[in-house]
């Protein structure tokens, strides 16, 4: 009796943030289904380990890293390049990579402000600048949004107010995030770009995430993280394996054209479809976030 083949077998998914915690998991169920996979990563030290971890899970796994810093848009840039001449269809794109809430306001190379900089403009140029390949892979990308933006309202003089409030910028990204990926999906779909965009958030785990970034408040960063681990441990909040499963559902479900994945409750527990929060629904919204992305990352990502 020959083996089932794995359903992403010889297709390529590139994967950010898969350095550690949640998108290691990510990289991880993907390569177990067969994918191969880029995994784009800020530390190349961090980026081995995760490799190291990554085939001891899955040990015929075909996988690399490539540098990349979502902070600057020169290293988007630079990715871009070399993936486009490389010339393979990318078949999936899970933009998960992020930063939280440094109590100093921190800017990108570009000059923007951190979170919004590196969260979404970082993602939605490398979005942008992958399209081609994206196109020709009929890919599914796959955006990772935050609870935190569960009762905003996208605020575009919030971007980059005079004064810095920390939260608020992180969840101005985080409901960036989810306007452009609605704003994707209806362009595709309106553009004919054959490509599927869908969203998804974790919901409170213990993750790397707060220290993404060097320097950003280390001693906060490791409070914030023990007290969500004991919450875990707890079964207040799910594990990071668990908090994986929305967008791993997200980027493999057959059809997840603009759906929403997150755990079934809003905390925890398994993975399945939700209702699209109120924040994302806004279509106007959508395009004037999607002009605006544009217009700040340049011409240089126009696919």
């Amino acid at each position: 009796m020959s083996p089932t083949p794995s359903p992403l077998r010889g297709r390529l998914a590139v994967v950010t943030g898969a350095s550690d915690g949640i998108g290691t998991v990510i990289a991880t169920r993907l390569a177990a289904l067969g994918a191969d996979l880029v995994l784009p990563v800020r530390s190349s030290e961090k980026g081995r380990r995760a490799l190291e971890t990554l085939r001891r899970e899955v040990p015929d796994a075909v996988a690399s890293t490539r540098a990349l810093d979502l902070a600057s848009l020169d290293s988007v840039h630079a990715l871009v390049d070399g993936l486009r001449s490389e010339g393979r269809p990318v078949h999936l794109l899970v933009n998960n990579a992020g930063v939280m809430t440094p109590p100093q306001r921190k800017e990108t190379a570009d000059g923007f402000e951190l979170q919004w900089g590196t969260n979404h403009l970082g993602h939605a140029a490398l979005t942008l600048g992958l399209l081609p390949l994206l196109r020709e892979g009929r890919a599914r990308v796959v955006h990772q949004t935050s609870i935190a933006a569960r009762r905003g309202r996208f605020d575009e003089a919030a971007i980059d107010a005079p004064t810095y409030n920390a939260m608020a910028s992180y969840v101005q990204s985080k409901i960036a995030i989810g306007l452009f990926a609605d704003e994707l999906q209806r362009r595709s779909r309106t553009e004919g770009w054959n490509l599927s965009s869908a969203l998804a958030h974790p919901g409170v785990s213990p993750t790397n995430l707060l220290a993404a970034q060097p320097g950003a408040g280390r001693e906060r960063e490791l409070g914030v993280r023990r007290v969500i681990r004991v919450l875990s441990r707890l079964h207040i909040t799910g594990s990071v394996a668990s908090a994986a499963e929305p967008a791993v559902l997200a980027a493999t479900t057959p059809s997840a054209d603009g759906l929403f994945f997150g755990p079934s409750r809003l905390i925890g527990g398994p993975a399945r479809p939700a209702d699209l929060w109120a924040p994302f629904r806004d279509a106007g919204d959508a395009r004037r976030l999607w002009e605006l992305t544009v217009d700040a990352i340049g011409p240089r990502f126009d696919g």
